[in-house]
């Protein structure tokens, strides 16, 4: 992928944001569709079930208007009016109740025409009222002709039969919507959900193969690099971002590489004046040790003495030439840059960077006592590097199963660093103004890491000290001013 079609890694997180807020969006609308939907139905199922009761309230008063109030009225009743004006009230009242809940035209026409149907019975009926005479003939006629009644309220029951028919007819629209919504609306959830689902699966994959990958790419040529193998070229694939990241640190290798003769060169010039001096100091007594074993080979007296001779002499010009070789990069001047940072980070950073080490050897670690608010000004990188030296000395000598203990702790405006290990005792007991290496038990190593420590101690003017423990261990304590608001 060319740099110029790489996507940035703000568009992947865009996308991948968005597929969430889309996947939230969809859920949500249809959620919010459905009970909006359910809302409705119901409402509106509640309301045509509301005007056909009271619509059946109407034409049950209605008859019964026609029936206990004759009767009343027959039997010369004082109560008839009475009990002809309730009915009245009430039948209307209901009327007002079905006007105010019509929600369409044909609705309004309908109970329009059911009201006009029951005045006109009450005109019968107040006609009735009106004349004595006539009520008794209407009895009569009653008696004599059932269908008087049935004839009485034809237009009641046609108007009552055509309002109930559409409400009916509303109501089974309104089942025929829940049906169809209940049949679709999972299906519709499902294939909305899924897309959903879809789109985020596919921002991942591109956010995994654009920028995960390729950073784990990076991390890993990245540190192929930092330990020197050569020809290392960090790969720049993903996102503009990691291409960007990639190609300036294959340029900055490659400025590295193009001025690292050069930079030696001029520092080995730079520091020859000040290395003859300890180079001399070093050598002279190995030199005459190798030379007093050299005159014993003559006098050897079995060819296992004279093969023993010949390795200690052996090893002490490998000695030598580890020293000097060393020495190079220790007679470079420190300038710490200092900055607060809390006591306890030193030492997790510098485990983190062992953790293989330990993995390997099985040395278990135990960080106690830990005082987390303490705090010293210190340069970070430097500090890093010798607490390195001297803890990687430690895991070095210790055997399989080994415990190393570190420590912090405080006191009289005071921080101690402290790191014990279970290696025996060192051989030796380095002081801080020797810049003589001391022995080393690794293989290739040049005896480096201890005065290292205490250059880097001095120049950030902190104390650093050695003692054996018990002839088990060597405790080593870097001791640094703490700064204002450590506890």
């Amino acid at each position: 992928m060319r740099e110029s079609e790489a996507p940035s890694l703000r568009r992947l997180l865009l996308g991948y944001e968005l597929s969430f807020f889309l996947l939230v969006l969809v859920t949500g609308a249809v959620g919010a569709a459905a009970a909006y939907f359910w809302q409705q139905t119901s409402t509106e199922t509640l309301r045509l079930t509301r005007l056909q009761d009271a619509a059946q309230e109407i034409h049950t008063l209605a008859y019964r208007q026609l029936q206990e109030v004759g009767l009343a009225r027959l039997r010369a009743d004082p109560a008839a009016e009475t009990v002809y004006s309730g009915y009245y009230t009430g039948i209307q009242s209901r009327f007002n109740g079905l006007r105010q809940n019509s929600a369409s035209r044909a609705e309004d026409y309908a109970i329009q025409h059911y009201q006009e149907a029951y005045s006109q019975l009450q005109a019968e009926l107040n006609g009735i009222f009106e004349d004595a005479h006539l009520l008794n003939r209407l009895v009569r006629s009653r008696q004599l002709d059932p269908q008087y009644e049935q004839s009485l309220v034809q237009g009641l029951d046609t108007r009552f039969r055509n309002l109930s028919g559409l409400l009916k007819q509303s109501l089974a629209w309104q089942q025929s919507r829940i049906h169809l919504w209940t049949r679709y609306a999972p299906v519709a959830l499902t294939v909305s959900v899924l897309l959903a689902l879809s789109l985020i699966w596919r921002s991942r994959r591109r956010l995994k193969t654009g920028f995960v990958v390729p950073m784990q790419h990076l991390t890993q040529d990245t540190a192929r690099l930092a330990d020197g193998a050569p020809a290392v070229r960090v790969a720049g694939d993903g996102v503009s971002e990691v291409t960007e990241l990639a190609q300036g640190i294959n340029d900055m290798a490659s400025e590295l590489a193009a001025s690292r003769d050069a930079l030696v060169e001029s520092e080995r010039q730079a520091a020859l004046g000040a290395l003859v001096p300890v180079v001399a100091h070093n050598i002279r007594n190995p030199l005459a040790g190798i030379r007093a074993n050299a005159q014993l080979m003559q006098y050897a007296e079995s060819p296992e003495e004279s093969e023993q001779t010949a390795r200690d002499i052996i090893e002490s010009v490998d000695r030598l030439e580890r020293w000097v070789s060393a020495l190079v990069s220790y007679l470079h001047p420190l300038q710490p840059r200092l900055a607060p940072l809390r006591a306890v980070e030193l030492l997790e950073a510098v485990l983190t960077l062992l953790k293989p080490r330990l993995h390997e050897k099985l040395v278990t670690v135990t960080l106690f006592p830990r005082d987390d608010s303490l705090r010293v000004a210190v340069d970070r990188d430097l500090m890093e590097q010798a607490l390195y030296g001297l803890l990687n000395n430690a895991v070095e000598a210790s055997p399989s199963g080994a415990s190393l203990r570190l420590g912090v702790e405080g006191g009289a405006g005071e921080v101690k660093l402290t790191l014990e290990d279970e290696a025996g005792g060192i051989p030796f007991m380095p002081r801080p103004s020797d810049l003589s290496p001391g022995p080393t038990t690794k293989r290739f190593g040049t005896g480096l890491g201890i005065p290292i420590a205490f250059k880097v101690a001095k120049a950030h003017g902190w104390e650093l000290g050695f003692e054996v423990v018990d002839n088990k261990g060597t405790r080593v304590t870097l001791t640094a001013p703490a700064l204002e608001g450590s506890q």
